[in-house]
C-alpha cells in the first residue's frame, strides 16, 4: 500500500469514527410515525437553525405550520424548501419580530383571523451574546428576545389554545441558565452589560417562565415544558469571538465537532416534547436529550418566578390592548 492510500485509508477511518461518535451524541429522534395530522402549529425563528429543521420536521409529519420570522425574505426561502422535501403545502411564513411587540401582536391578530386552533406553540427564536443594544421597545436585545417577546406572544395566543386542548407550549432554553441569575436590581442591565451573563439571565427566565406559567394554565389543558437542545452548530454562535477566532479554527472546531449537534439533531428534543405520547400531562418540566433533567437551584425559585412574572406583565403591557 502506497503512502498516499494508507493517508487516504486511515482519514476515511477517523471521518467514519468522527460521524459515529456524532451520531451518538446527537440523541434519539421521534419515531417517524408519530404523526402531527390534524395539528396547527408555530415555530418562532423558522427560517434557520433548530427552528428550520423543527418547521421541517413538523411538516413532514403533516402539521400545518406557521413560520414566525423577522426576516421574510428568508422565511420564504426556507419554506419552499421544507414544502418540497415534505410534500405539505400547509407551510406558511408569516411576519413576526420579537424585538417588537407590536410586530407581536400583528403577528397574533393576523394568525387568529386565519385558524381557529393552535395545538403546539414552540417558542425557539433567540439570539446570544450580542453586542449591547435594546428592542424596539428599550428592553436589552437578549433578555427581549428570549424572554419578553416570548412571553407575549405565548399569552396572546392562550385563548385558542386552550380552545384546542390539549396543546402543548415549548419553550427553547439552554444548559446555559445553570449560570444565570435574574438581576432584579438591573434586570435591563442599563448599569453594567455582559453579553454572557445575559444570555444566561435570558435563559434562566426561559424556565422560570415555564414553571410560572404551568401552575397558571392548571386544568386548562395546555401543558408548558422547556427544552435545552444541546450544543448545537447554528448562526445563533455567530456573536461569540472564540469559536470564530483563527485558533479556534485549527486548534479547538476539529476536537469538539463530533460533539456538537446540527441543527436537526438540535430539533430532536423540541420534537420529541412537543409531540411524544409519553408526555401526556407533563408540565412544567425541562428536558435535555429527550429524558428530563435537572435545573439550577435559581431555576426552581417561586418567588424570583413570581417576580418576574409581574415584571413582564408591566413591561409588555399585557393587558393593555
Amino acid at each position: 500500500m502506497s503512502k498516499t492510500m494508507f493517508y487516504a485509508s486511515g482519514a476515511a477511518a477517523t471521518m467514519g469514527i468522527t460521524l459515529l461518535i456524532k451520531e451518538w451524541t446527537g440523541g434519539q429522534k421521534l419515531q417517524p410515525n408519530v404523526l402531527a395530522e390534524g395539528k396547527v402549529a408555530i415555530v418562532t425563528g423558522a427560517n434557520t437553525g433548530i427552528g428550520k429543521e423543527t418547521a421541517r420536521d413538523l411538516a413532514k409529519r403533516k402539521a400545518k405550520v406557521y413560520m414566525a420570522c423577522r426576516d421574510l425574505k428568508r422565511c420564504e426561502e426556507a419554506r419552499s424548501e421544507i414544502v418540497l422535501e415534505s410534500n405539505n403545502k400547509y407551510v406558511y411564513c408569516r411576519e413576526c419580530d420579537l424585538a417588537s411587540f407590536q410586530s407581536i401582536r400583528n403577528f397574533v391578530e393576523q394568525f387568529k383571523s386565519e385558524q381557529q386552533r393552535l395545538d403546539i406553540l414552540i417558542n425557539n427564536g433567540g439570539v446570544m451574546r450580542t453586542p449591547k443594544s435594546t428592542t424596539k421597545d428599550g428592553i436589552e436585545l437578549q433578555l427581549g428576545v428570549n424572554h419578553m417577546g416570548h412571553f407575549l406572544l405565548t399569552n396572546l395566543l392562550l385563548d385558542v389554545m386552550k380552545q384546542s386542548a390539549p396543546s402543548r407550549i415549548v419553550n427553547v432554553s439552554s444548559v446555559a441558565h445553570k449560570r444565570g441569575k435574574i438581576n432584579k436590581e438591573d434586570l435591563n442591565s442599563d448599569k453594567s452589560y455582559d453579553p454572557a451573563d445575559a444570555y444566561a439571565q435570558s435563559k434562566l427566565a426561559n424556565i422560570l417562565f415555564t414553571k410560572e406559567l404551568s401552575k397558571k394554565l392548571v386544568g386548562s389543558g395546555i401543558t408548558v415544558n422547556a427544552v435545552h437542545p444541546g450544543i448545537v452548530n447554528t448562526e445563533i454562535i455567530r456573536h461569540m469571538s472564540f469559536f470564530n477566532s483563527w485558533l479556534a479554527k485549527i486548534f479547538i472546531k476539529p476536537l469538539i465537532w463530533p460533539f456538537i449537534k446540527n441543527p436537526d439533531q438540535g430539533a430532536y428534543t423540541v420534537i420529541y416534547v412537543a409531540l411524544s405520547n409519553k408526555l401526556k400531562g407533563a408540565t412544567g418540566k425541562y428536558f435535555s436529550d429527550c429524558e428530563e433533567a435537572e435545573v439550577s437551584e435559581a431555576a426552581n425559585d417561586e418567588t424570583t418566578a413570581s417576580w418576574l412574572w409581574a415584571v413582564s406583565e408591566k413591561w409588555t403591557r399585557l393587558n393593555t390592548s
